[in-house]
């Protein structure tokens, strides 16, 4: 019987190359997104059901995963992927703004897991997969919002790990480095108020350096191939990254620590 491997974020970038990846090894997939009657591509492949899922919408989750399992008959492995990025100074941003930012990377992606655990627990078996990013170990300026969604995106995974090896169960976290998605028009909430002018040095300087550091990005495709990985190696790894920039950035972070790490933060961009 195929595994079969229920994606969030399906629509595009990491989610659509990752779920066409896996229908290519033969897996069933479950590729859930917020408007499945705009999607072409994945329509057309076998072993696909293309279903609506909102990650703030509580009922939409549940339907999506039991109208899964009706078809293939059990999920093996949770890729939760749906997330974008919220990304300015905290004073610009409305509430409604932060809390979305949350409720999107966080609780919806706990919303998610809690749908499928309990078929994950009845089987004794499968894997959760979370997406984070190298901004879940590690920050820039005017990323309080999201890079603080990655941080608990890390901690969430990390403490469920243990406590679902006890029935059989595996979580582990994806980060990425800079990926060649359109993430930067589907998925980045950027806000800035002109009028809070002791900003706008901070905020120039971090759009700079975010326009030369996407001169190294990796593709999603890579992406995708650590994602099958992780939910095929049948090991206890807990963190994998993707990309040559996510080894580099993670790999200086935590040689260097705290002291070194922030003055060199504020050194490049000019603090």
């Amino acid at each position: 019987m195929n595994k079969t491997i229920l994606i969030t974020g399906a629509s595009s970038g990491i989610g659509k190359v990752t779920a066409k990846l896996f229908q290519q090894k033969g897996w069933n997939v479950i590729a859930t997104m917020r408007k499945p009657e705009d999607e072409i591509e994945l329509n057309q492949l076998e072993n696909i059901l293309v279903i609506r899922l909102d990650v703030l919408d509580i009922e939409s989750i549940n339907n999506a995963v039991n109208k899964g399992i009706d078809k293939f008959g059990k999920i093996d492995v949770l890729l939760n992927n749906a997330g974008y990025g919220a990304y300015g100074p905290l004073e610009a941003f409305p509430r409604e703004n932060i809390i979305r930012q949350f409720d999107t990377n966080v609780i919806g992606l706990l919303d998610v897991t809690r749908a499928v655990l309990p078929y994950m627990r009845e089987n004794k078996t499968g894997t959760i997969i979370n997406v984070s990013s190298i901004g879940g170990k590690m920050t820039f300026p005017l990323g309080s919002l999201y890079h603080g969604t990655k941080f608990a995106v890390e901690g969430i995974s990390e403490a469920l790990s243990f406590e679902l090896k006890s029935i059989g169960l595996k979580v582990k976290i994806i980060e990425p480095g800079i990926i060649n998605t359109d993430f930067s028009s589907r998925s980045f909430d950027f806000q800035n108020d002109t009028d809070l002018i002791q900003y706008q040095p901070v905020v120039s300087a971090v759009m700079q350096g975010f326009s030369q550091a996407s001169q190294n990005s990796s593709e999603p495709e890579l992406v995708a191939e650590v994602i099958f990985e992780a939910a095929t190696d049948n090991n206890d790894i807990l963190r994998y990254r993707a990309g040559a920039d996510a080894h580099e950035y993670l790999n200086n972070r935590e040689a260097v620590g705290d002291e070194v790490f922030v003055r060199e933060m504020n050194t490049n961009f000019g603090f």
